[in-house]
């Protein structure tokens, strides 16, 4: 009788799954590090940014409050709204981790991101360590190179090719969205819910502008919680 293993993945089948991220990661993180310098702010400190940050749409709309003078706490609170479902992320992931040490779940927990943890959570079969680390260590090191290259030969490059760089974040965003409203008239209705809360808070300024977005995701959130109802509920 013949007995079948399952052949674990390893560093390297990591780092290879990990190309079509880098590939995608390298021209938005140029598109931040040409932002920062063009918000004046540092190259050590953009460098700090995607080193200690990692979080492509905060770090963007971070920048974006810091041109708009709104206070550090805002800031913060703004950017920790927006990665709040990276915790749910790393949670899913630990789940499906076995006889993992701990001290390997907080790296994991800080390379996911929403291009990882699609990656990660597709992937058939037991996740491990050393695949994990591979896939996350090259995203983690082609977003932090890509945002020294923006920062240093970002003016250097054509002004129609700068302005191109930043579409490629929306793209990174559609790419992700438009398979879920395919899965889910739900997910489409919330999308449109937020995109109008935010329109008509910032038109009519209903709030200060450094509250509309916290505003946008804590009303969106809750209009979901309350409308929206997986599968299996309504089912039964």
């Amino acid at each position: 009788m013949e007995r079948t293993y399952e052949v674990k993945s390893s560093f390297k089948d990591g780092v290879i799954t990990s190309i079509p991220v880098v590939v995608g990661y390298f021209p938005v993180a140029m598109a931040f590090g040409l932002l920062s310098k063009s918000t004046d702010i540092s190259l050590l400190d953009s460098f700090l940014f995607s080193v200690f940050v990692y979080a492509g749409a905060s770090q963007f709309m971070a920048l974006d409050l810091i041109k708009a003078s709104i206070g550090t706490g805002s800031i913060i609170l703004s950017t920790f709204l927006l990665n709040l479902r990276h915790g749910i992320m790393s949670a899913s992931l630990a789940l499906r981790l076995k006889n993992v040490k701990r001290k390997w779940l907080y790296f994991i927990a800080f390379g996911v991101t929403d291009e990882t943890f699609s990656i990660s959570s597709l992937k058939e079969g037991e996740l491990n360590v050393p695949f994990l680390l591979g896939m996350q260590g090259m995203s983690y090191v082609s977003w932090i190179c890509g945002t020294i290259a923006g920062y240093l030969v970002g003016t250097i490059l054509p002004e129609s090719l700068q302005s191109s760089l930043g579409i490629g974040l929306y793209a990174m965003f559609m790419a992700i969205l438009m398979p879920e409203i395919k899965k889910s008239s739900g997910v489409l209705f919330i999308s449109l819910i937020s995109g109008g809360i935010y329109f008509l808070i910032s038109y009519f300024k209903i709030i200060p502008s450094e509250w509309s977005l916290i505003f946008t995701i804590i009303v969106a959130t809750l209009i979901g919680v309350v409308l929206i109802k997986e599968p299996e509920e309504e089912a039964k």
